[in-house]
């Protein structure tokens, strides 16, 4: 089944954990601007009602006219700041022009109580301004007028001011805001550390050389949360059921093949007698079927206990290759003269590797019988020995000419019982305790085409 790989923990949690404070950080500085913009009103607003009243006491009634007492320095203060200008109107009746600036808006369309300020927002040569308006009435009983004052300000001011406490707020909500990410993500990681050395512990396991041939080691954490312990625990018991079962494995293995052995040596030992003994065309054809089967199946189960001897705890030794590749194709020279084939050696004197002789010395048994069966007669086998990156791999092949293997099933070369032709007397296996035995040692197999027919097959070993 194909695996979908998940999102990183460690990405979903900072992702969970940076992307609510961003968007706090965020509404904290809109906030902050619309604060800002309101404090900045509620300041102008001050400023324009006191401004107001303080300019309607200037204008005192004399009779059934007004005296405006406003000096012309006060009124060249108020609008000598083209981009913070104080403006100021006064009407009598209200709308009827007298002084100021009569481009100053009239009010909504409200009642407007005689002797409080009223505020209103309105524009003035298409910019915001802030207007504060003050109703008063003169005159005698008889002759009572309304007379109304306006006391205008550009908002520029206010929102200067709120973008300068922005500006000034942002740096150090800035400054916070990385310093909490950074602990955050410290956090994090600190936090997914046992995680990690979970996985570490794992892989080293993974990466014995015995990975595969014996239960991995169990995780051991120390200092790490209750959720990891958990984890590790299940991992650990999950292992030692896996072990169980591969131990109940090899022993049925073992046992099959060794109860298997004695009955079917008996078998072939009477057939070859029956054949001696027997002179009748067709019984000698059945018994020669007979005894073909009961070879294969005894081949069958030497190769099925090398292969559980392959997968069993083995110490390891110094070894010459070259050596024991010389020797053991020598005793495959009379077999393979026998068959019409050249069987050869090439290689280094000497080469040495860590290994177990009698594991080694299988698989290059189990290589040789492969080539030897399916090259076909006349052709020419090599067991070849070399270096690989000299000092760091040394290399065990068995070359032939013969017929090959198709690029396409190269890799499933050392399947178990899988078979590149139909041909009688092999079993599937051979090759399978090779890659068996070569990952035993630190090693992997190798296989390929050789151009223009041909096949090479081994194994690449760590030196030493």
């Amino acid at each position: 089944m194909r695996q979908v790989p998940g999102v990183s923990l460690q990405r979903k949690l900072l992702l969970w954990l940076l992307l609510p404070q961003l968007v706090l950080w965020l509404s904290g500085g809109f906030l902050a601007w619309r604060i800002a913009l309101q404090n900045g009103e509620k300041g102008i607003d001050q400023t324009l009602t006191q401004s107001v009243r303080a300019l309607a006491r200037q204008i005192k009634p004399i009779g059934d006219g007004l005296l405006v007492d406003f000096p012309k320095a006060a009124q060249d203060i108020l609008e000598q700041d083209p981009a913070d200008r104080i403006t100021y109107m006064v009407s009598s009746p209200p709308g009827r022009f007298l002084l100021g600036n009569a481009q100053l808006p009239a009010p909504p369309l409200v009642e407007v109580a005689v002797g409080e300020a009223f505020l209103y927002q309105a524009r003035v040569d298409d910019k915001p301004v802030r207007v504060a308006l003050l109703d008063v009435d003169y005159g005698t009983a008889s002759t009572r007028q309304r007379l109304r004052v306006q006391v205008a300000q550009s908002l520029t001011v206010r929102e200067r001011i709120a973008r300068e406490l922005l500006e000034q707020m942002v740096f150090p909500m800035g400054l916070m805001g990385l310093a909490l990410s950074a602990v955050v993500y410290a956090g994090v990681l600190r936090g997914l550390q046992p995680l990690k050395r979970l996985e570490a512990q794992i892989e080293r396991a993974g990466a014995l050389p015995q990975a595969g041939t014996t239960p991995l080691p169990p995780i051991e954490l120390t200092s790490a949360p209750q959720e990891v312990h958990s984890l590790a625990s299940t991992i650990n018991r999950l292992l030692e059921t896996v072990a169980r079962g591969q131990q109940k494995e090899k022993r049925f293995l073992n046992d099959a093949a060794h109860q298997l052995r004695t009955p079917l040596a008996g078998l072939i030992g009477q057939t070859e007698l029956a054949l001696h003994e027997s002179h009748e065309p067709a019984v000698q054809e059945r018994l020669h079927k007979v005894l073909s089967a009961a070879q294969r199946s005894a081949h069958l189960v030497h190769q099925l206990l090398q292969l559980a001897r392959s997968e069993s705890n083995v110490e390891m030794q110094t070894i010459d290759l070259g050596s024991l590749a010389r020797e053991v194709a020598r005793e495959w020279a009379a077999r393979a003269l026998a068959q019409g084939m050249d069987l050869g050696y090439e290689g280094d004197e000497r080469l040495a590797v860590q290994g177990h002789p009698l594991l080694l010395r299988e698989a290059l048994n189990n290589l040789i019988d492969n080539a030897l069966h399916y090259a076909g007669e006349g052709a020419t086998v090599t067991v070849r020995v070399g270096h690989e990156e000299p000092g760091r791999w040394a290399l065990l092949v068995v070359e032939d000419d013969g017929p090959g293997v198709p690029a396409e099933h190269l890799g499933d070369l050392f399947a178990r019982f899988w078979r590149g032709s139909d041909k009688a007397g092999g079993c599937g296996l051979g090759l399978s305790i090779v890659e068996e035995i070569a990952l035993r040692h630190g090693g992997r197999t190798v296989a390929e085409g050789i151009v223009p027919r041909g096949l090479r097959v081994g194994m690449r070993l760590p030196a030493g």
